[in-house]
């Protein structure tokens, strides 16, 4: 059976590599990982691939992240996947840097992505993958949070190894 991790974030170079996209960047390091190569697909990055013999789809949505759920939701069903095939991967302000916790159910917890996934899916049985980036402020960690033009002051965020 079909899954799919979708790695949350905000489509431009000027997003790329900011805390904010750090879903995405963990589907890129799952991609490599397996050597999955990403194809456009209804205006998203989807890398299909196989993860211990069975099909896996790795999502980076092409729509703002606040708005992902209804365009996530029309690519799940072209591929045959419902809630259940799905784990979402996204930042957590909440969180200290680096940190993750694994959810397999919840409210959206603050998460404008999280929220809209929980609408257009119409259920808040969604599997998440959360990683710590931090409040901005917080003593010894940087300020960046997806605004354009911000600049990491310490050393470059990695997708955590798989």
């Amino acid at each position: 059976m079909a899954q799919a991790i979708v790695g949350l974030g905000n489509p431009g170079p000027e997003y790329r590599n900011t805390r904010h996209n750090v879903g995405q960047r963990v589907v890129d390091a799952l991609a490599h990982r397996i050597h999955a190569r990403f194809e456009r697909d209804s205006g998203h990055a989807v890398a299909p691939g196989r993860w211990q013999g069975e099909p896996l789809y790795l999502i980076k949505p092409g729509s703002f992240m606040n708005v992902t759920g209804a365009p996530v939701a029309r690519l799940a069903r072209k591929l045959h996947l419902g809630p259940a095939d799905l784990i979402i991967v996204f930042d957590d302000l909440d969180l200290p840097l680096g940190k993750v916790r694994v959810r397999l159910t919840g409210s959206a917890g603050g998460h404008n992505g999280v929220r809209s996934l929980i609408a257009a899916f119409g259920t808040n049985d969604l599997r998440r993958v959360k990683i710590g980036i931090g409040r901005p402020g917080r003593p010894g960690e940087d300020r960046d949070r997806g605004r354009p033009g911000a600049r990491p002051r310490g050393a470059p965020l990695r997708a955590p190894r798989a």
